[in-house]
Formats: structure tokens, sequence, C-alpha cells
């Protein structure tokens, strides 16, 4: 995906195609003198962005779920949970 960039003038008088650009593409850079200064965000990559980070195993289960391993040609058991045992003993 390329990046789609306004310059400010530019972006005043194509606001509203800019606003329904953004159903296609994330997000838009806004320049000043060719420098990027803004970035106009879609709704859904504004919430995407600030919703709270997930938790690791809340993250693992999510990918599990989701994620066809056989697609990708990972063996299922590269991703089985620790022996859950205390381990072995040691002395001090």
């Amino acid at each position: 995906m390329t990046l789609e960039t306004f310059s400010i003038a530019e972006a005043r008088n194509r606001f509203t195609a800019i606003i329904r650009g953004l159903n296609r593409q994330p997000f838009v850079e806004v320049t000043r003198r060719g420098r990027p200064v803004a970035v106009l965000l879609s709704i859904e990559e504004y919430k995407r962005l600030t919703e709270q980070p997930k938790r690791f195993w809340d993250a693992y289960q999510a990918f599990r779920t989701q994620t066809p391993l056989e697609t990708l040609e990972i063996e299922p058991e590269i991703f089985a949970v620790r022996d859950p045992s205390p381990g072995r003993e040691i002395s001090l």
C-alpha cells in the first residue's frame, strides 16, 4: 500500500474526498512545505492503535484460534505449553 500525501492546502480543498478515502486506506499524511506534519486516521485505525494491549495469554489464544497453522507449515507441537512440573531440585 502506498502512503497518500497531501499538502495542507490540498487537504483543506479536498477534505471531504480525503475523509471518504479513509475507507480504502487507514491513514493519509499531511505535509507543510514538503515535510510531514500530521496524519489523518480512519476511525478503525484509531481504535486499533488506542485499544488496550492484550495480555500475552489472551493474544496467544487469539492467535491460535485465528491462525490455521497447517497453512503456515508449522507443526502444532511447537506451541505446546511447557511441562507444569516444578522442575529439578537444587541444593543450596
